[in-house]
């Protein structure tokens, strides 16, 4: 048995265990002394969170990822020698008909000299249903 192992005073997770840390008893975030449920600050600080749709924005990193990977299929080169295309998501999404997105899309792609038919096809599929990000909503003010 190593020595590392005999100096473990508490038994370690199980493998996939989640980790969770707690504070120690009475230190709080704000000002000297313990949290007391009188303090307005802590409870204003408590209050004030911010929201994102966690689910939707993996969706757009997806996305991006993807849009990333097949744009450098097109240009031929990595994402740093890649000339200057912004396919702005939301944008695409304020656009009412598939048909004005595609024109839209196949503008931002005029210096690409390989076919995009096949990538604006699949970008727009993929788009479809998904919601314009706003800005994160603080609830509590």
């Amino acid at each position: 048995m190593s020595a590392a192992s005999t100096e473990t005073s508490a038994p370690l997770p199980p493998a996939g265990s989640r980790v969770f840390f707690q504070p120690a008893a009475g230190v709080g975030c704000v000002g000297s002394g313990p949290i007391t449920g009188d303090d307005p600050v802590q409870k204003r600080q408590g209050k004030v969170t911010v929201k994102y749709d966690r689910k939707e924005l993996r969706k757009r990193l997806v996305l991006e990822e993807w849009i990333i990977e097949q744009l450098s299929e097109l240009y031929d080169c990595e994402e740093e020698e890649m000339p200057e295309v912004e396919i702005d998501i939301d944008d695409l999404l304020e656009v009412n008909s598939d048909d004005d997105r595609a024109i839209k899309l196949q503008e931002s792609l005029i210096d690409c000299y390989k076919p995009t038919d096949d990538f604006v096809r699949e970008l727009l599929g993929r788009i479809r249903g998904m919601r314009k990000l706003s800005a994160p909503t603080k609830k509590g003010l």
